[in-house]
Order: C-alpha cells, then structure tokens, then sequence
C-alpha cells in the first residue's frame, strides 16, 4: 500500500496540528459558577461522591479524546488516497481507436456492432488505474479525437458517448498514425483498436501493416461482430435525355456479397412516388447491375432501396443510395441565321431553351445569351455572348483558319468520346462541299471530327469563349435528314451549358467535395442530411467539404440565407460492404493482442472505506455519548 496523494510528511504536518487543537480543547478546564447555598455540610457527600469518581470520570473523557483522534487520523489519511501497490506503478497510455465506419452501423449484434465497441470503450475507461491515461478516438475516413490524454474518467466516458457512426470506410493506416504520433515520447504505449476489423481487402490491409511503424507502441484489438451477410446498392446515378429533359435513365449496381443465393425486392423512388419495384436474384458473390431507360414521374430527387429477407442482409446502411436529377434551368440561345428551317426545328425539341432569331447584321438584343449560333456569319463576340456555335463560318471571322475548299467527303473519323458527339453515329454521313480547317500545332484547338481531306469539326475557346465549328452547311449534306443532327445541335448546347455532361448526380462520402456555388460568396452554409448545419468556406467559386453521411445535402448563404442548391451523397464502397467480421489483426508487423480490462469496482479507492470508517466512528461517539458513556 502507497500514497498517490499528499505526501506521508505533509499528512503529519496537518494531524499534528489538527492533533494539538483537539487536545487544547479537551485539556482547557471549565470555569465553574459560584452558587450561593444555604448550609455547605448538606453538600459534603455530594464532593466526596464527585472525588470517589473523578478517575473514571477522566477515564471517560480520555475515550472521548481517542475517538476525536481516530477520526482525525482517518480524515487525514483520506488526503493522502492510499492506493494498492500495483496501483502505483509508472501508468501505461492508451489510445483508444474506436471504429466508427459503415459497418459498424451492422445489426448482427444488437443493438448495433458500434453500440457494441463503444460498451467495451466504457469498459476499458472503468479499468484503468490511477496512473493510466487514455485518449478516445473515432476512427472513420480521417481520425477525430473525442478527448485528450486525460486519466478523468468522466472526460473519457463522455467521449466514448460522442462517438457516432459515419456512412464513410474506416481509414485504419491514419488511425494508427494519429494513436502512434500521440504517444510519441509517452511511456507504455498501447494502441487499440476496437472494430469488426474489416478493413478492406487481406492483401492490402497485410501491406499496410508491414510499412506502419508504430514506434515501440504495443498494438492491442478488440473485437467486435459476429456475422458477414450484407446485401448492398454499390453503384447509382441518374441522367436526363438530351432532347426530352422531363425524362431520364438510371444506372445502378445491386451486390449480394453472402455466400449463398439471395432474393431481392428492388425499388425506385421520385420525389417520394415510387417508379419501379423489381424482384431480382442474385447468386453467391454476385454483382449485378440495373439500366433503366425512359422513365419519368421525378423532377429533383432519387431513390433506390433493396428489402431482402431477414437474416440475410446485417447491414442496412447500404441498403439506400440517393441521387439528385439536374436541374431544368432555361438556357437563352441568340441564333444569328437569314433562315435555317432544320436549325430552326431542331432547337424546338427542348422546351427549355428560351430562343431569340435575328438576321445578320442586326443589332444584339438586350440581356446575356448562354450560347450563340452563328449561321454562315461570324460577326465579332463580346461579354454578353457565351460559347457560340459556328456553322459554315466565312472565311472572314472563322475562328479556325480554312486549309482549303473540299468536297465529296465524310466523317472518316470522329471523337467518339466527346460530349457534342455523344449517341451519334457518323461514319456514313456525305457532304457535298464544305471546308477543311487548319489547325496550329500547340494552338489548345482539338479535332472533333475529320474527313481524309482534313479536320471538318473543330472545337476550342477564344478570349474567354468555348466554340465549335462544323466547316460546311449542314444543308449541303444529308445530315440534317438524320436523328443526328438535333442530337448534334442540342448536345452542343449542352456541352456548353455544362448540363447532364458534366453532372455529378450524387457524391461519395470520405472523399473531399467541390461543390459549385453561384455568385462570389466567401463561405456557404450545408445542411447535412440529419439537420446538422455547418459553415463550409468557398474556394475558386467551389464549397469544399468532407461528407460522412449518404443522403441529402442542402445549401444556403447570402445575406438572406438564400437556397444556393442542393445535391447528394452515397457510400459507394463495395469493400466496405464486406462486413465480415475479423478475430485477429496484424498491425506493424505485430499480431494485436487482446488488452487487459480491470473490473470495475471501489477495491483501489481506499479512501472512500476511510471515509465510511470515520461515518462509522461517529455513530459509536453519538451512541456512547447518549448512553453516558463518554461523558
């Protein structure tokens, strides 16, 4: 037994003199009345009584004495916190990794596999000895830290009740290289890891593992989970068509990750309406995608849920992906043309471009335009016009030099890939005359398409505008009579306009988003899925922000708070739905061995037994006391 308190020479110091004033007090004679009698013999056997009984009377008083001393002396031990001797010793440090992943948001141990973590987290806190200390950590796509090194038990139980699961995967190498920096130079480290230990594939978790130096820190592992069925949407995302913007087609990804057949109700929600409900199955290990085309029924929101039969899906947080349709806006077209009845009708089959006709050489109307088609004219850009759309450019104003007139010829190649050529076919296209254009080496223009007598469809940007020029008129060939010509004209469009081609229907989370926000705001706010709102700083006209949760986001600033938008987030992560929980793990090259948990109890707290002992001496003096005991 030892003193984790005031030390044994400061605990004298204070009983001698707390000591000194309770004798003073019991050795300071009482100063007694004079009382007038009327005859003094009467009282003489009364004194010879009181001196017959003055030694027990003493006696008595000097029991009372003792008591008050034995409870001093308790008191006083009681500032020095005797402790067992194994209590004493140098503390170890811990650093408690607490997963806080997707999987563990898995039912196979009720209530849920974190609930499960963080009831052990509770234990280890319970456990630890005078002088241990102990970080809690939530580990999940960055590590968060939920308290400091504290030995405080009412710190480190309070963090352990913070942490919260995350629709992200766990990065366990950055865990440990936070647990490992935060007990560098700290003696009897200890870094454990409490989790399902499904960390990504064995390959890569077994290289990791090899190269994390843990700098002399004893790796620890408690494991959490039972079973590994898990059925999961791994893939979603939505676009609308070209030419009918109130219809779209959907491409999902549905993965059976159980080692046995699994029956699977598939349904699609818009707005809240359901779409489609479609009973798959799906063999062992088997990923299976989904394409549905031509739908309708949404106008903003997605989404996709699996139901499976119980028992065979322990993860429900993957069993929901969202998706957010692009919004309809109107887009303002300035087509400049002396009269192209084919350009003209193509520009009919959206209803959301809002079009304005005039003839060559007329004044610009009022107002920005987003994209500006120049029929066989070329006449000079300014900062009211966007990209524009060249056809048959003259000579004069072409932003790509002519090579020279050609004619009889086609599309020999094309860039498949591109945005303006997406859906079309152009290989059996004929024209009858046109130009080829030339191109400058280094120039940043780039071939979109190209007869053999030379490059036919260009693109590129001059003084802060997006173009694309076709070197013939459309009605010298037969293409105007083909559905590629209106898939040319609107995919143009909407190269330009940035719909539908470069729309990101939904965000992973744990990675780093970039969001687009109008105007020149510094700072946004984002509201979470749960209501949780935050302050998210903009950078290059981006919001950047780490999401953690699947669902939908919402966005807002200005003076007014106004609604700048909205978008949504998905796991995404087929690793992460393999939640097969792990027995043993290998960190630093090192198996993780199981970490001691002491009982929770009063044994080590000697003091509060001292306490009881004082409480229990001075029901005896009070009982003594009223007995005549001690008096």
């Amino acid at each position: 037994m030892g003193l984790s308190g005031l030390p044994i020479g400061t605990l004298l110091g204070i009983f001698g003199a707390a000591g000194a004033l309770v004798v003073a007090f019991y050795i300071l004679k009482l100063r007694r009345r004079a009382v007038p009698v009327p005859f003094s013999r009467i009282w003489d056997s009364v004194l010879r009584d009181k001196q017959a009984t003055e030694l027990f009377s003493k006696l008595r008083r000097l029991l009372s004495l003792l008591l008050q001393l034995a409870l001093l002396a308790l008191m006083v031990l009681a500032l020095g916190d005797p402790k067992p001797k194994e209590d004493l010793r140098e503390g170890r440090h811990l650093v408690l990794l607490v997963d806080a992943s997707a999987s563990m948001k898995a039912v196979d141990v009720k209530p849920t596999r974190l609930a499960a973590a963080k009831a052990e987290a509770e234990k280890l806190v319970r456990g630890l000895g005078a002088s241990d200390r102990a970080i809690v950590v939530q580990m999940g796509s960055v590590p968060t830290p939920r308290s400091s090194m504290s030995g405080d038990q009412a710190e480190l139980l309070q963090a352990v009740t913070q942490v919260t699961a995350s629709d992200t995967s766990a990065d366990l190498e950055a865990g440990l290289a936070f647990g490992r920096d935060s007990l560098r130079g700290l003696p009897h480290g200890e870094l454990v890891v409490i989790g399902d230990g499904a960390y990504g594939d064995s390959a890569a978790l077994a290289a990791m593992s090899e190269r994390m130096n843990l700098e002399g820190a004893e790796p620890r592992f408690v494991p959490i989970g039972k079973s590994g069925k898990n059925l999961s949407i791994t893939e979603f995302s939505v676009r609308r068509y070209p030419l009918d913007k109130s219809r779209y087609e959907v491409m999902l990804e549905v993965a059976n990750l159980n080692d046995t057949p699994a029956d699977v109700e598939l349904e699609l929600s818009g707005d809240g309406v359901i779409v489609d409900v479609t009973r798959l199955k799906l063999g062992p290990k088997e990923t299976l995608p989904r394409y549905y085309q031509d739908l309708a029924g949404a106008s903003r929101t997605l989404t996709a849920r699996i139901k499976a039969a119980a028992g065979s899906d322990d993860l429900p947080a993957d069993d929901v992906a969202y998706a957010l349709l692009p919004e309809r806006r109107r887009a303002r077209i300035l087509l400049v043309s002396p009269g192209n009845t084919y350009l003209e009708a193509s520009l009919l089959l959206d209803e959301y471009l809002d079009v304005t006709q005039i003839a060559p050489g007329a004044a610009l109307p009022e107002g920005k335009f987003d994209v500006a088609i120049f029929d066989a004219v070329a006449p000079p850009l300014n900062d009211r016009i966007g990209s524009v759309l060249y056809l048959n450019p003259p000579a004069q104003g072409t932003p790509v030099p002519f090579s020279g007139a050609i004619e009889e010829f086609g599309f020999d190649t094309w860039e498949r890939k591109s945005p303006v050529l997406r859906f079309m076919s152009m290989g059996d296209i004929q024209v009858a005359k046109g130009h080829a254009f030339k191109l400058t080496p280094g120039g940043g223009d780039r071939v979109l398409g190209a007869s053999d007598k030379g490059p036919i469809l260009v693109s590129g940007a001059r003084d802060g505008h997006r173009f694309v020029a076709l070197g013939f008129d459309p009605r010298d060939s037969d293409l105007v009579l083909r559905i590629a010509w209106p898939l040319f004209v609107l995919n143009t469009i909407n190269a330009f306009i940035e719909e539908d081609t470069g729309y990101v229907s939904s965000y992973r989370t744990g990675d780093v988003w970039h969001i687009a926000v109008p105007g020149s705001l510094s700072s946004v706010s984002l509201q979470e899925p749960g209501g949780a709102k935050h302050q998210v700083p903009v950078s290059d006209g981006r919001a950047v922000f780490r999401g953690e949760l699947a669902g939908f986001y919402k966005l807002t600033g200005g003076a007014d708070d106004a609604a700048l938008g909205e978008f949504a987030a998905n796991l995404s992560d087929l690793e992460e739905g393999r939640i097969a929980p792990q027995k043993e793990l290998v960190l630093g090259g090192k198996k993780a061995t199981a970490v001691s948990v002491a009982k929770a109890s009063l044994k080590n707290d000697v003091w509060i037994y001292l306490l009881l002992a004082v409480m229990g001496i001075s029901l005896i003096e009070w009982i003594t006391y009223h007995r005549r005991v001690t008096v």
